[in-house]
């Protein structure tokens, strides 16, 4: 009682004390740099691979979109958004770059020239008659089967 309240007082025990701010601002930083190697700088390395795969897309390229669409790149356009891609034989989409998810394949140019230089005019037409030709047999098993 006949003891200063200022007496009883830690000398430079304040609130704001240099020391104190410190240890209670500590764990708030770790964690930011935590949070900033584990969760956002992998998403910044992760959109710029995905930004220079969708720069370097050519044609040929086989592309899965974010549909789930398989497809193979038929025409780029430079400055363009979009990118024309066959997804079966005759049918062919306009699709936007930032659709595309990811690229499965990439040709290799030298054997892509080499195959379109040795490939005869008339493939297609002797490619499709095999495979009629397998088809006939198909249903001529089948329809033994059955006798």
């Amino acid at each position: 009682m006949l003891i200063s309240p200022a007496y009883a007082q830690a000398a430079g025990g304040g609130l704001f004390d240099s020391q104190s701010a410190m240890i209670q601002f500590l764990p708030l930083v770790l964690i930011f740099v935590v949070f900033y190697f584990l969760l956002i700088r992998p998403q910044q390395q992760k959109q710029k691979q995905q930004r220079s795969m969708l720069d370097s897309l050519r044609r040929g390229d086989r592309v899965v979109t974010g549909g789930g669409i398989v497809g193979t790149v038929n025409r780029v356009t430079a400055g363009s958004e979009e990118v024309d891609v066959d997804i079966a034989q005759g049918v062919r989409v306009r699709v936007l770059r930032s659709t595309i998810s990811s690229v499965l394949a990439k040709p290799d140019p030298a054997a892509a020239r080499e195959a379109a230089n040795d490939r005869p005019a008339g493939r297609r037409r002797a490619a499709k008659e095999p495979a009629k030709e397998a088809e006939a047999a198909n249903d001529a098993a089948k329809e033994d089967e059955k006798a």
